[in-house]
């Protein structure tokens, strides 16, 4: 069975960081081109970055941009999401998804794998 667990999140004030984690079982990362979306409170899924599985070349969102770098360890076979100056609205459960079928690669139904998601809040 095909499981992403995702961990990391929290409760940081603004300007702070977190770095979240997303681990496979079941298949290995590498194989796999990786997403990252998240979800506001309210409001559906929102893409937010993705890394290349052929090359590891990296696509973010222009909300994050600048803010947040992804990336994978493929030896220890888990990507990372590093968030810094973080704002009140990156507020948001956090979640990574794998194994792209095609299409649009912002669209969330685009993914087979999706982890539980990770909670971040960002309060002073």
């Amino acid at each position: 069975e095909v499981q992403l667990v995702e961990s990391g999140g929290g409760l940081v004030q603004p300007g702070g960081s977190l770095r979240l984690s997303c681990a496979p079982s079941g298949f290995t990362f590498s194989f796999y081109s990786t997403s990252t979306f998240r979800q506001a409170p309210g409001k559906g899924l929102e893409w937010i970055s993705c890394i290349n599985k052929s090359d590891g070349r990296t696509y973010y969102a222009e909300s994050v941009k600048g803010r947040v770098t992804i990336s994978r360890d493929n030896a220890k076979n888990t990507l990372y999401l590093q968030l810094n100056s973080l704002k009140t609205e990156d507020t948001a459960m956090y979640y990574c998804a794998a194994g792209f079928r095609g299409g649009d690669s912002l669209d969330p139904s685009s993914y087979r794998y999706w982890g539980q998601g990770t909670q971040v809040t960002v309060s002073s």
